[in-house]
This record gives structure tokens, sequence and C-alpha cells, in this order.
């Protein structure tokens, strides 16, 4: 019997009111439509362990340390790629995947100033070898996403209620993330209609074997 292929990782970052639920939820249906396994994924979460931490590290009532902060999302990455990631990647399928390590490295790394190599070693403990097959860095300015969180109809959560300057500090980060590793990550524009950003998608993946 031949072996099983490997799966594909890809990832989708972005500040908050980016869109990335709304392109995972595209790039699903598109991707499956062509007759392929795919599974949407977002983190923190995914499996148990993971949602409880999500609970806790997203709850406004908590004040969370910065340093706490990065292990507990690390800490759930660990679970998620443990129990669920890799299995699936195993068995062929396409996984996307609503944020990774690339998350930690500008929202803790960089916004909370804890240093994006230290960030990134944690994560590396964290997460083993598993590097995405490609990541989607939805662009958007800091003001237009926040402007798109205040039309939901949910209270923001505790890394919501921050201030212009952090999401600023975090879009300067993925943008020097994109110039670090231009072949895996992507950037699109994602002031752009739905459609057209899941064009940009579809064209950002097309030479994924």
């Amino acid at each position: 019997m031949r072996p099983v292929a490997r799966g594909k990782l890809i990832t989708i970052e972005g500040l908050d009111g980016a869109g990335k639920s709304t392109l995972a939820e595209g790039l699903r249906d598109a991707l499956a439509a062509r007759g392929l396994r795919v599974e949407l994924l977002r983190e923190p979460g995914g499996v148990e362990v993971s949602e409880q931490i999500r609970a806790l590290v997203k709850d406004p009532a908590l004040a969370v340390a910065p340093r706490t902060e990065a292990l507990l999302y690390a800490a759930a990455r660990a679970q998620l790629v443990e129990e669920l990631l890799l299995p699936l990647l195993r068995e062929g399928a396409i996984v996307l995947l609503d944020r990774f390590v690339d998350s930690s490295l500008a929202y803790q790394g960089a916004g909370r100033s804890l240093g994006v190599d230290e960030v990134r070693a944690i994560n590396r403990f964290a997460t083993g070898p598993l590097t995405p097959d490609r990541t989607l860095l939805l662009r958007i300015p800091p003001a237009v996403g926040r402007s798109r969180q205040h039309t939901r109809a949910v209270e923001p959560d505790r890394l919501e209620r921050e201030g212009e300057a952090f999401f600023a500090t975090i879009a300067t980060a993925y943008d020097q993330l994109v110039r670090t590793e231009p072949e895996r990550i992507r950037a699109i524009d994602a002031t752009q209609p739905p459609e057209r950003v899941l064009e940009s998608a579809l064209d950002a993946l097309a030479d994924l074997a």
C-alpha cells in the first residue's frame, strides 16, 4: 500500500476585523468544491483543552500578564498540534487554520514587547518542526479593522479592548514577517470586497502541490 501524502497546512493571519473567518469559510467551500478534503480550525481552540484556554485568555474580567498570555497561547497551540493538526496532516487533509504561530509573534512578541525571537522560541517548543505550507496575511489599516469590530453584536474580548498603538505595532510586525519570509507569507489587501479577497487567496495558493 502506498503511503498517504502529507496534507497542507494553510494559516490565515491578520488584525482583528480583517475578515479572517470570512476568508477561511470561503476557502473551505472553494477547495471542497474541487473534491479536496478540507478541515477548518481556529486558534486558540479546536480541541477541548485549547478551547478552555481560549475562554481563559480572552476573558476581559482577567488581568493576564504578558508572559502568561504568551505561554497560554503556546500551550493551546501545542495541544491542537498534537491532538488534531498532525493526525489530519498525516491523513492528507488540507487544514485551514485561523491564526497560528505568527499571531503570537505579532501580538505577544511585538505588541506585548516580549521580543519576537523569544516568543518564537517557546512556540518552536510547543509545535516542534511544524510550519505552515502557506500563510495568508490579510492586510488592513488598524482603524478599519477596529471600525469593523464595532459593527459586531458581541462584546470585545480582552485583547480587542487594547488601544490604537497596540494594533499599529502588530500591523508593523506582520509586515516585517512578510519581508522575512516572502515565500511562505503572502499578503492580501483585506479592504477589497470579500469575493476579491477570496480570489486573491486562491491565487496565492495556486502553486502549492
